[in-house]
């Protein structure tokens, strides 16, 4: 599998600042921010799926403006993996004819531009060989991360998330794991936001790390913009053993 980091930050406010998105293959998103609109008309046209981790607007903004963009040119609906709470909060707040239209009637109920599809914790989607498998998240809305399988090689992806006791429980059996993506939003002066927001903070990633008992190469996102060089400079301080780098933009990974 090939991921392609299309955005990592925790804001906006330059070029290189766009909101969590990867690009799986070409044709699978793993969240929908910002990062999204850095790809062409044909890029878009190849995706066929989303999964979501959550319904904050930072990781589903694109959905609206993918299926608007692309939808006639696609022979088939965009589905849209998400649990069960995030399906409603889009189809109330987002996709709701007054916010954006419900891309689930249009052009027809019958054939629509996109469709939601249900997930569960632990029940893996297989596309094409490709395992998706959502993971526990502890955040201020209902949330998942995600495990990508190819088969030869595994990534997890921990959405946004709090300290999390239940994740490691089945990160630490995850045999052929190669990858770590965990989320920092903020600098250890901010600490009280975070665990309010339900983040994490260098201390608080030190914590949660000693959990971690493989030895997969570990990156850190989500990390807020103007923050960014005191946070790295903390996570570096007290990484220990891992020495967690940061994500870029565009950064490619390979498993």
């Amino acid at each position: 599998m090939r991921l392609k980091v299309l955005g990592c930050s925790g804001g906006i406010g330059g070029r290189h600042m766009r909101t969590t998105s990867f690009l799986v293959d070409g044709d699978v998103l793993l969240d929908a921010g910002t990062g999204v609109g850095d790809l062409s008309l044909a890029e878009l046209s190849l995706v066929d799926h989303i999964f979501v981790t959550h319904s904050h607007l930072d990781h589903v903004s694109s959905i609206a403006f993918i299926a608007d963009t692309v939808g006639g040119m696609r022979s088939k609906p965009l589905l849209v993996h998400a649990m069960p709470e995030t399906i409603d909060t889009l189809k109330k707040h987002i996709f709701n004819w007054e916010i954006w239209p419900d891309f689930t009637q249009i052009p027809s109920p019958a054939a629509p531009f996109m469709r939601y599809e249900e997930i569960a914790l632990g029940r893996t989607v297989t596309l094409a060989g490709r395992a998706f498998t959502p993971l526990p998240a502890i955040h201020t809305v209902p949330a998942v991360g995600y495990q990508l399988d190819s088969g030869s090689g595994s990534l997890v992806f921990t959405g946004d998330t709090g300290p999390n006791d239940a994740l490691w429980e089945i990160v630490n059996g995850i045999g052929n794991l190669k990858y770590l993506i965990i989320e920092t939003a903020f600098a250890n002066k901010e600490r009280h936001l975070a665990e309010l927001s339900r983040h994490l903070c260098p201390s608080m990633l030190a914590e949660e790390l000693v959990k971690f008992e493989r030895d997969a190469e570990v990156y850190v996102t989500h990390l807020k913009p103007g923050e960014t060089e005191l946070t790295m400079q903390e996570i570096e301080e007290s990484s220990g053993r891992l020495q967690p780098r940061m994500l870029q933009n565009n950064q490619i990974i390979e498993f």
